[in-house]
């Protein structure tokens, strides 16, 4: 019989019972699905090589985020789950250690000159919509749903070090130096170094992704907050909401450094930020035998206001460092075995998707996985749409976020991918809210399902043909530009013309005015760009914009928010 600690540790031997699905990986993804197939009666071995608590970066949510969250508490019934969904839900359930997210903040930077004030973005949730998010500090949301998906019975080992996966007809066994373990299917959601993948030689070399960056990360101290280095600017130039309370990109030509603080605001006692920096190794190659933290101030140095930004902190662990970040599978699901998450592939931290595409995989990967369980059907045909919404999901972010890294030179043609993002993001938001709130009233699973029924699976807006030839449109237009037959300005204006002429892109809240540096709804705004999308605007925009303004007026008379 196997023996465990409380914590379930694993402390050796093997079980004779079969499992119905075992998860390599309880980080945010395998725990979230454990705690749902666990709650429906699922037989779950929840393994991991470490344990917790343990450090992990993806701490910056977005909203597409939050009601994906939403969506899977409420559809799977595990409350829990939606204890992430908001700043205010998170810190009561597992304490005041988050960061309080309340804009997506942009400032592009030039070598050896200060920050131009003009250059910047600030995209703001719409209070009167939306609940503030949370920098998640990961060890603390980790460990809460590792311990969620032990509750509702997933049966929990840690230090277990998968060695061999062996697979047969009617299931899988994993073996490691601790013991063995059966189960009828396997969902490997360890990262990178999937035993999955490297069983079945998945990854494509070459990577099939155009982006490419290298990162380096920490947790550090006495970060100075970034309103601090703009105090002398006049009112007219700052952000309606200070840089420091929400997730902060210092933009440069190939790279980017973000800045996520957890001591952002009055309830935290957590004194740490997460700081980072995503760059173009081509560019900015390594250099041998200097160390992380060497290379994170040199790659620094050229920009005065980024050194600023850091200057003084106190790393809180060992630096990291990678090599190129993208990878690739060729395929993320066989018979009885699928690679979740960031188990598949991964691009960029930039525009934080990784969080919204586990949640979504995971969300459309649940209930065919509950089926299956019953059915006895594992086959890998069953599972092709997780595969087509994975692949989809990393080919549209690699688009993007090369798409921007090419802008980071020009900052008129970075504003128009801002724009470009930051609606077909919110429109993604709205059709994922508008399903939620039909399921409430009726508790069919069919408005759920229908949004799998969709022509440019992977965007975030995937059923809308406007929006999906504006992004392939920004893409071509990027890609002139890195090949040199057009220029930076000569792009955005190409790109500015098509998103002032559509009447998919809202007038009225910024994202359509070019002149907008600050998109900052309020309820004003919001009402003019409801009531021009009643009478100019796309049918589907309308139903989207109206729809979800009249039920986030009765959210607000019950005294809550929409998302």
């Amino acid at each position: 019989m196997n023996r465990t600690t409380a914590s379930g540790t694993d402390t050796g031997a093997s079980e004779a019972v079969t499992y119905d699905v075992a998860i390599l990986g309880s980080g945010l993804a395998g725990s979230i699905l454990a705690a749902v197939l666990a709650r429906h009666g699922a037989k779950v071995l929840l393994l991991d090589g470490g344990s917790h608590p343990r450090f992990a970066i993806g701490e910056s949510t977005i909203p597409y985020t939050l009601v994906t969250l939403r969506t899977l508490a409420e559809r799977y019934d595990v409350p829990e789950i939606s204890a992430l969904a908001s700043f205010t839900e998170t810190t009561k359930a597992l304490g005041p250690r988050f960061g309080v997210k309340r804009h997506f903040g942009f400032l592009m930077h030039h070598e050896n000159t200060p920050q131009n004030p003009r250059e910047v973005n600030e995209f703001n949730t719409p209070p009167q919509l939306l609940h503030e998010a949370a920098h998640y500090f990961r060890q603390d949301v980790d460990a809460y749903l590792f311990q969620v998906a032990a509750k509702y019975g997933a049966k929990v080992r840690q230090n277990f070090l998968v060695k061999d996966i062996d697979f047969d007809d009617s299931g899988v066994t994993l073996a490691g130096p601790r013991g063995e373990y059966r189960a009828r299917y396997i969902v490997d959601a360890s990262g990178f170094r999937s035993p999955v993948a490297e069983k079945f030689q998945l990854r494509e070399d070459p990577v099939r992704f155009k982006h490419h960056s290298r990162s380096l990360w920490n947790h550090s101290l006495n970060v100075t907050p970034t309103d601090r280095l703009f105090d002398h600017l006049a009112e007219e130039l700052r952000p309606p909401v200070p840089w420091y309370e929400g997730t902060v990109h210092h933009m440069f030509e190939r790279g980017w450094a973000w800045v996520i603080a957890f001591d952002n605001n009055k309830w935290s006692t957590n004194p740490l930020c997460s700081v980072g920096m995503t760059v173009d190794p081509r560019t900015y190659p390594k250099v041998p035998g200097m160390s992380p933290e060497e290379d994170f101030a040199r790659l620094c140095a050229p920009f005065p206001d980024i050194v600023r930004q850091f200057e003084g902190s106190i790393p809180a662990r060992e630096w990291t460092s990678t090599d190129r970040l993208q990878y690739s599978s060729r395929t993320t699901v066989g018979d009885r075995w699928l690679l979740l998450s960031h188990a598949a592939g991964f691009i960029d931290p930039l525009f934080s998707r990784g969080l919204s595409n586990t949640t979504e995989a995971i969300n459309v990967l649940a209930y065919r996985l509950l089926r299956a369980i019953k059915d006895g059907d594992f086959s890998a045909e069953r599972f092709s749409y997780v595969d087509r919404l994975q692949q989809s999901q990393l080919d549209a972010n690699d688009e993007l976020v090369n798409a921007a890294f090419i802008s980071f030179a020009d900052y008129g043609l970075w504003s128009a991918i801002f724009r470009i993002w930051g609606w077909g993001a919110n429109a993604g938001v709205y059709r994922l809210q508008e399903a939620l709130t039909k399921f409430r009233r009726d508790g069919r699973e069919q408005h759920f399902t229908d949004l799998e029924d969709v022509a440019h699976l992977g965007l975030y807006w995937p059923g809308h043909d406007g929006f999906a030839g504006l992004h392939d449109l920004m893409v071509k237009q990027t890609d002139a530009v890195e090949a040199g037959t057009t220029t930076g300005p000569e792009a955005a204006d190409v790109l500015y013309e098509e998103i002032e002429r559509a009447n998919y892109v809202p007038k009225h809240l910024g994202f359509a005015e070019r002149e907008v540096r600050f998109i900052n709804p309020n309820p004003k705004k919001l009402y003019r760009m409801v009531r021009w999308s009643a009478k100019e605007g796309d049918p589907e925009v309308a139903r989207l914009l109206t729809g979800n303004a009249l039920e986030a007026v009765k959210a607000k008379v019950r005294g809550g928010r929409l998302f």
